[in-house]
């Protein structure tokens, strides 16, 4: 029998877990910021202290990712839905083509947003089989400017174990899975990534760009909505979301402290194994995509009969379980299980579901 608990295991795909020695030094900041008698949420983003933050945390993201000087740091606002159209209206020329792999929701909303910029060709799709696989082996047109992906589907469970062997430019949205893994800056002229799955809270979208792109497309851009505005002015052309970023700074801190990407790939692929070997096994579950794109972040998978939905939430929830309803575009359970989650919560909800078989199955 499963023990009812007071003490929650963060499964929700986002706003999502973070650390909870982040949690800690954050609240005595907003409390009391560096012993000024301050809070973080009222302190001047001109200050000293705060300049500090901003170094220290694109020190740490250029540390952590091992990210060159080729490439600019940003701290944007707007999240992944305003790079939608923002990447193509900085990169894409007048008439000129851009190549879109589409893998879910996400990736069909980048697709909408950039077609009012240029030739949007979707060189490849899964979405006639539910996006439950990653497309492979398509051809990318030649006079395409840049090849979007979108490296692992929040709603629905994939992710790309390997990039397209194509030498096209990438731009990608990382906003579920990045610094989850290790992966090669030189790949991409850009990454961005909403930051509240695995580096901090909502409100700041990270944004890693080659600084010999910004300003590639040469029409008239919006100064808050060109990259260069911001790589000039070190992302403090206006006010910028200071208590995100700094708590971005304390998530960074704990990524490196834990031992950096390879470390935490480590965890994050023992974590996803214990969860698909027991969807595997249990008679009262199925997974929902192909076992090669499966994500180590978003664990999605179905009920084996529609009625054990309700149950099997009833008891997750009486073991502490939060956030494990499946999106409502695609049903059925999702276990997100970022960089913050520990393996104890992992094996809690599958002693869960053992249960729920000896009871169901």
């Amino acid at each position: 029998m499963i023990a009812t608990s007071t003490k929650k295991h963060n499964f929700s795909a986002g706003p999502a877990i973070l650390p909870q020695s982040v949690f800690e030094e954050a609240a005595q900041a907003i409390l009391d910021f560096n012993a000024h008698g301050l809070s973080i949420l009222e302190i001047s983003h001109r200050s000293k202290d705060f300049e500090a933050v901003m170094a220290e945390t694109e020190a740490l993201v250029r540390e952590i990712g091992s990210i060159g000087e080729r490439y600019a740091v940003l701290f944007l606002t707007g999240g992944a839905s305003t790079q939608f159209f923002m990447a193509p209206m900085n990169f894409l020329k007048e008439g000129e083509k851009a190549a879109y792999v589409e893998t879910g929701t996400w990736s069909s909303n980048a697709i909408k947003e950039a077609r009012p910029f240029g030739d949007i060709e979707v060189v490849a799709s899964s979405k006639e089989r539910n996006f439950t696989f990653i497309p492979k082996d398509f051809d990318v047109p030649k006079n395409a400017a840049y090849l979007h992906l979108t490296s692992n589907n929040t709603i629905y469970g994939t992710q790309y174990q390997k990039y397209p062997a194509s030498e096209m430019p990438l731009i990608c949205d990382m906003s579920s899975d990045m610094f989850s893994r290790p992966f090669d800056i030189e790949r991409f002229a850009m990454i961005y990534a909403g930051a509240q799955k695995n580096i901090g809270p909502a409100g700041v979208t990270l944004v890693i760009v080659r600084k010999d792109w910004m300003g590639r497309s040469g029409r008239a851009i919006p100064t808050m909505l060109n990259y260069k505005t911001h790589a000039d002015k070190g992302s403090m052309y206006n006010t910028p979301p200071v208590f995100p970023i700094f708590v971005m700074m304390l998530t960074l801190r704990w990524i490196k402290a834990t031992g950096g990407l390879a470390a935490i790939n480590r965890r994050n692929v023992e974590k996803a194994k214990i969860l698909y070997d027991e969807i595997d096994a249990n008679p009262c579950f199925k997974g929902t995509v192909e076992k090669e794109d499966r994500s180590l972040m978003n664990v999605c998978f179905l009920p084996a009969k529609s009625e054990f939905e309700a149950p099997f939430l009833e008891m997750s929830a009486a073991a502490g379980i939060t956030g494990i309803k499946g999106h409502r575009s695609a049903g059925g359970f999702r276990a997100s299980i970022y960089n913050a989650l520990g393996k104890e919560s992992v094996q809690v909800l599958v002693e869960v579901m053992r249960a729920f078989a000896v009871k169901h199955g």
